[in-house]
């Protein structure tokens, strides 16, 4: 199992506050969006920036990312295998007496007991999802190597509910989606998710759990839900943020420009003299309300003025001129 550098994949120091790293993985998620590039290779880079910006912008993670980032050469010694690895030393602090560290075997149930149920042991997978984590990151957060897109399962205290992540992008949480999961017996579900949904919403599915073993009443699934960064967006509930270049002439003398909503585009007109920084508000056409999917958030959209470059030595006099009338 290959190490991942989830800091030099996003470029950033290991002390980096969170806006650094929130700026870098939206600088990088920008160049290498599918959208942007539409590659094989870009699509494998963008799943690497996020799964480094899925782990370095969450604080209990990236703690654990840091802990076992100091113990690798342990775990190169073990010969790069999870079940090898002495986990309880890596829990530890310090190395243990005599100078060296010894490795075993570790049950399942003692990886369990240190990372949570992990997905593939016993639980329901997820079939064409978007998935895609590495090996490492499933080793660590999700699973010992598992298949792309087997997600955790958490036992409910009703012993038969269980509760499955999905990972959505936020088009897909815009206008709804499906994912076909499957438990480890066969059993097939298509899943539907509403329109509207964030990260932490839940969406229940009735009879869909676990099944008694005396052939009574099946719990019920949960899905948990978790939106991808885009890069594109930021929401802030069921508003939407994001930021638009405007050319200096546009933002001096006004004009028009078109942006990206997240399901069309439209035409923002700019006033004369506007502001570096002005915000403006496209009333519906944010994130659908999870309970009345017809009413939308709004859309507030952010003027970033572009600086003219290269400019011509005519150019260069005009300015002049223009700063001596204004002086």
């Amino acid at each position: 199992m290959e190490y991942k550098d989830y800091y030099k994949v996003l470029g950033v120091d290991r002390d980096a506050s969170e806006d650094e790293i929130k700026k870098a993985f939206r600088n990088l998620a920008r160049k290498y969006h599918p959208d942007v590039q539409g590659s094989e290779s870009s699509e494998e880079k963008f799943k690497e920036i996020n799964e480094a910006y899925q782990v370095l912008s969450d604080t209990e993670k990236r703690q654990k990312y840091d802990q076992f980032g100091s113990h690798y050469k342990q775990y190169s010694r073990a010969g790069g295998q999870p079940e090898d690895f002495n986990w309880g030393a890596w829990g530890t602090q310090g190395q243990p007496r005599g100078g060296a560290y010894q490795t075993r075997q570790v049950s399942a149930e003692e990886l369990e007991q240190m990372f949570g149920n992990l997905g593939g042991m016993g639980g329901v997978g997820e079939v064409g999802g978007m998935g895609g984590f590495s090996d490492f990151f499933e080793t660590l957060f999700g699973g010992l190597g598992g298949s792309p897109g087997r997600q955790r399962v958490k036992r409910t205290a009703a012993q038969l509910d269980a509760q499955h992540e999905v990972e959505i992008t936020l088009e897909e949480a815009h206008k709804g989606t499906t994912r076909i999961l499957e438990w480890e017996d066969g059993r097939k579900i298509e899943a539907k998710i509403p329109p509207g949904v964030k990260t932490g919403s839940k969406v229940r599915l009735r009879g869909q759990g676990r099944r008694s073993a005396r052939g009574g009443q099946a719990g019920d699934l949960y899905l948990k839900i978790q939106v991808l960064p885009h890069p594109l967006f930021e929401r802030e509930g069921d508003d939407l943020r994001t930021e638009v270049p405007v050319g200096l002439y546009d933002a001096l003398l006004g004009g028009e420009v078109e942006i990206a909503a997240i399901d069309r585009r439209v035409k923002l007109t700019i006033p004369p003299e506007t502001e570096n920084g002005k915000i403006f508000r496209l009333r519906g056409l944010g994130m659908p309300k999870m309970r009345n999917p017809k009413k939308r958030g709004d859309l507030f959209a952010k003027i970033n003025v572009l600086l003219p470059r290269n400019l011509s030595s005519k150019e260069k006099k005009r300015l002049r001129e223009l700063r001596e009338m204004r002086t």
